[in-house]
């Protein structure tokens, strides 16, 4: 157990290098607690991440054993991701009525935010080439 979290955090964040002017692809691979719903996705740029429409965005079926999504076609720069596991399939993040959620969710770099989201600066990481990283949804 402890050996596969060590090879897991080896390669948690993995880059090949790119080619110039070809596009760029991220592959993320969610460890999530529990198999049931699904991974909600969203990827940002800079602009976006505060409060913008995600750049893309996918939804990962745990329950049938999915744990991996991939981005094809980026250009390359700085990018962040927002995740959340819904875990009752209702297709949004439950929250409780102080409106702090109760289901996983998990930003890239499985930064943690101070009360809210994960800061840009936290999350954003750098999509160049073959990008991969694995999240920790909890």
């Amino acid at each position: 157990m402890i050996r596969t979290a060590l090879v897991a955090a080896a390669l948690a964040l993995t880059t090949v290098p790119a080619v110039a002017g070809e596009p760029a692809t991220l592959s993320l691979t969610f460890d999530t607690g529990v198999e049931t719903g699904a991974v909600m996705v969203a990827l940002y740029d800079a602009a976006t991440y505060n409060g913008g429409q995600p750049v893309r965005s996918a939804m990962i079926d745990v329950a049938s054993g999915q744990h991996m999504t991939t981005f094809q076609g980026l250009p390359h720069g700085d990018y962040a991701v927002k995740a959340f596991h819904d875990t009752n399939g209702n297709g949004r993040l439950d929250a409780n009525p102080f409106g702090a959620p109760i289901e996983p969710y998990a930003f890239s770099n499985n930064a943690r935010g101070n009360m809210g989201p994960a800061s840009w600066d936290r999350a954003r990481f750098t999509v160049s080439g073959d990008t991969a990283q694995t999240i920790s949804i909890r």
